[in-house]
C-alpha cells in the first residue's frame, strides 16, 4: 500500500510538472505566437507535399510501368513530382526548424531574464536557505534546458504530429484496413513510452538534482578555497564531491539503460513486424496491378509512420529532462518576490533624481525612522526581538551596540525590508516602510555594509553600480567618503579595475568604496553594518571623520561592534537579548555604574 501511494504522489507530481512546465513555455513564446502560428500552417504544407509523393508513384506504377504505357513526358512529369514534392517539404520543413529555433531562442531569453531579475528581487530570508551553485544551475543550465523542451515540442513533436496524421488520411483514402493495421502501430508506440517513463523519471529527476549539488558543491569549495586548505580538507571535500558524482553517474546509466533497451531498438522491431504483416496481407490476396501500386504507396507511408513515431519517442529522453528542469525555473519564479510596487521608471526631470513612485515626505515633522512596538522572529516561538519602540531624529547619528545575539542585525535587516515586520512597524519619514515603493526606498536608505562587495570592474563602476551616475557625483562622494585619495593614486585613476572581489585593495580601501557607493545615490539614511570591525585603526579614524562631516546632512544609524566607531554618537542604543536596556550619549551610559554598555567598552578598552 505505501508503494502504491508513493507512486499515485509521484505520478501527481509528474503531471503537475509538466503542466507547469507547459505553462511557463506558453509564457515566454507568447509574444511570438504569430511565429508558431504561420511555422504550424507551413508544416501541414509540408506535411501535404509528402504525402502527395507516394501517391505520384502510384500513379507512375498502375498506369504506365505494369500496363507497359510508356508516355515518357508523363513519366518524367510524374517523376519530377515525387522529386520536386520531397524537396519543397524538406526545404519548408528546414525553414520551420530555422524559425521555430529562433522562436526557442528569444523565448530562452526572455526567459533567463525573468529569471535572474526575479532572482534579484527575492526577500533576503530566500538566500537564506538558497544554495548559490543551485541557483546558478537554475539561471544558466535549467533555462538552457528549456530550449531543447522549445525544439522538441515545437519542431520534432509538432511536425512529426502532423506527418503523422497526413499519412494517416492518404492511407484510409487508398485501403482502411490496411490503415488499421499500420494504426495499431501507435497503441505499441504509447505502450513504450509509457514503460519508458516509468522505469527511466526517476532516474531523469535525480540526475538533475544531483547536477544542481554538483554545481552547488564547486561554488561553495571554490569561494572557501582558503578556509578548505586551512583546514586540510582538501581529502574529504573530494570524497563528499566524488560520491555525488558516482550517485549523478549512477542516475545517468540508470536512464541510458532504459532510452538502450525501450527506444530505438524496440521501435525498429515494431517496423519490421509492421512490414511484415503488410506484406503476408497482399500475399494472401490475388494481387492486381492497381493493388502493386497501393502496395507501393503503403510500404512507403509506413516509413513515414514509423519515423515520425520513432522520432517523438527518441525525444522522449530529452523532454523529460528538459520538463524537469523547466519546472524547476518555474518553481524559482513563483517563490515570493520581495515586497515592492514592481518596476518603477526613473524621473529626474523634477524629482531632484530621486524616483517618482510616491510622497517623498508625508509628515514634514515627522522623524527620520520610527519603530514601534517592532517584534520579530525567524521561527514562530524564538522572538529574536521583543516590543522595540524607538524615534531617530533627521540628521541625527544614532549607534546600535550589544552582544552577539541582541538583535542588531535582525534590526538592521528589518530596517533594510530584508524581512517583513510581524508585529509592530517601522516607519520612515512618516511612511509606513512597507507602503514605499522599492526604487524610492532604495534612493532614501543607504547601506555600508560589513563586508563590502565589490565588482571585478573599475574603482569608477563600483562607486556607480549601474546606475548612471555623472563624474562629478561619483568624485564628490568617494571625497565625502575619504576614498579619493587613493583612488587618486591607482594608475588609472576611477578608471582601475580593482580586480575580483577588489583584490587589488586592502580592507579599509575596501569599505571605502563601499561608503562611497552608499553616499553616491545621495540616501537621507545612512546604515552601517559594523563597517569598522575589520579595518584598521588609521582607516577607523577616516571612517569616524566622515561620519562627523555627514551630521546633520544624513541620518546615521550604525550598527557597531567596535565601540569607538560610535563614541561620539548623539545617542547610543544598547540592545539585549532583543529588547533596549540602556540608551543615551557615550557619558551618559559610561555613567551608569556596572552598565551593559560600560562593561562592553572597559572590555574593549583592556583588549586594546
Amino acid at each position: 500500500m505505501p508503494s502504491d501511494a508513493n507512486n499515485n504522489k509521484n505520478k501527481g507530481a509528474s503531471r503537475a510538472e509538466a503542466a507547469q512546465a507547459l505553462g511557463l513555455l506558453r509564457r515566454a513564446a507568447e509574444p511570438d505566437r504569430a511565429h508558431l502560428g504561420w511555422a504550424t500552417l507551413w508544416l501541414v504544407i509540408a506535411a501535404a507535399l509528402e504525402v502527395v509523393g507516394p501517391l505520384l508513384g502510384k500513379k507512375l506504377i498502375d498506369e504506365h510501368l505494369l500496363p507497359h504505357h510508356l508516355d515518357w513526358t508523363r513519366m518524367a512529369l510524374l517523376l519530377a513530382g515525387v522529386v520536386v514534392t520531397g524537396m519543397a517539404a524538406s526545404w519548408l520543413r528546414f525553414l520551420q526548424l530555422v524559425r521555430l529555433s529562433g522562436l526557442a531562442m528569444r523565448s530562452v531569453q526572455r526567459l533567463r531574464e525573468w529569471v535572474y531579475d526575479h532572482v534579484l528581487r527575492l526577500p533576503m530570508a530566500f538566500f537564506d536557505r538558497a544554495i548559490t551553485g543551485q541557483l546558478v544551475s537554475r539561471v544558466t543550465n535549467d533555462t538552457e534546458a528549456v530550449k531543447t523542451l522549445y525544439i522538441q515540442v515545437l519542431f520534432v513533436i509538432l511536425d512529426s504530429s502532423i506527418v503523422l496524421v497526413g499519412t494517416s488520411i492518404a492511407m484510409a483514402w487508398l485501403d482502411w484496413r490496411l490503415m488499421l493495421i499500420v494504426l495499431a502501430l501507435v497503441p505499441a508506440v504509447l505502450g513504450i513510452v509509457w514503460l519508458y517513463q516509468r522505469l527511466s523519471a526517476p532516474a531523469v529527476t535525480r540526475a538533475r538534482a544531483l547536477r544542481s549539488d554538483i554545481n552547488g558543491q564547486m561554488a561553495e569549495s571554490i569561494g572557501g578555497m582558503s578556509v578548505l586548505q586551512a583546514n586540510n580538507a582538501q581529502n574529504r571535500f573530494g570524497e563528499r564531491f566524488a560520491g555525488t558524482n558516482e550517485q549523478h553517474y549512477k542516475a545517468r546509466v540508470a536512464e541510458l539503460r532504459a532510452n538502450a533497451f525501450l527506444l530505438r531498438p524496440a521501435l525498429d522491431f515494431l517496423n519490421v513486424v509492421l512490414l511484415a504483416v503488410v506484406i503476408y496481407s497482399f500475399g494472401q490476396r490475388s494481387m492486381n496491378a492497381v493493388e502493386v501500386g497501393v502496395l507501393y504507396a503503403f510500404i512507403s507511408y509506413i516509413a513515414r509512420v514509423v519515423e515520425p513515431l520513432i522520432q517523438i519517442t527518441m525525444q522522449f529522453s530529452g523532454l523529460q529532462q528538459a520538463v524537469v528542469a523547466t519546472a524547476r525555473v518555474a518553481g524559482l519564479l513563483d517563490e515570493e518576490g520581495a515586497p515592492e510596487h514592481g518596476r518603477r521608471r526613473i524621473d529626474t526631470s523634477s524629482s531632484g533624481g530621486r524616483p517618482a513612485d510616491g510622497p517623498a515626505n508625508v509628515d514634514p515633522d515627522a522623524p527620520a525612522v520610527r519603530v514601534r512596538d517592532l517584534s520579530f522572529a525567524y521561527i514562530e516561538g524564538q522572538t529574536v526581538l521583543h516590543g522595540l519602540s524607538l524615534e531617530i531624529p533627521k540628521g541625527a547619528f544614532f549607534g546600535i551596540v550589544g552582544h552577539t545575539g541582541s538583535g542588531k542585525s535582525t534590526l538592521l535587516s528589518l530596517l533594510l525590508r530584508y524581512y517583513p515586520a510581524r508585529q509592530g512597524g517601522i516607519e520612515l519619514f512618516g511612511e509606513p516602510l512597507a507602503a514605499i515603493g522599492n526604487e524610492r526606498f532604495r534612493s532614501e536608505v543607504g547601506l555600508v555594509p560589513q563586508d563590502p562587495f565589490l565588482l571585478a570592474a573599475s574603482a569608477r563602476e563600483n562607486i556607480d553600480m549601474g546606475r548612471g551616475l555623472p563624474m562629478a557625483a561619483i568624485d564628490a562622494a568617494a571625497r565625502a567618503a575619504h576614498a579619493h585619495g587613493f583612488i587618486s593614486t591607482l594608475e588609472q585613476g576611477y578608471d582601475t579595475p580593482l580586480g575580483e572581489g577588489g583584490s587589488r585593495l586592502s580592507s579599509g580601501q575596501k569599505q571605502l568604496i563601499a561608503i562611497a557607493r552608499a553616499l553616491a545615490g545621495q540616501p537621507r539614511v545612512l546604515l552601517l553594518d559594523e563597517a569598522t570591525s575589520r579595518i584598521d585603526s588609521q582607516t577607523e579614524q577616516i571612517v569616524q571623520q566622515a561620519l562627523t562631516e555627514l551630521r546633520g546632512k544624513v541620518t546615521i544609524i550604525a550598527i557597531a561592534h567596535r565601540l569607538s566607531t560610535i563614541r561620539d554618537a548623539d545617542r547610543i542604543i544598547v540592545l539585549n537579548h532583543g529588547r533596549i536596556s540602556e540608551a543615551g550619549s557615550h557619558d551618559d551610559l559610561m555613567r551608569i555604574e556596572g552598565g551593559l554598555y560600560q562593561r562592553l567598552y572597559l572590555l574593549q578598552q583592556l583588549a586594546v
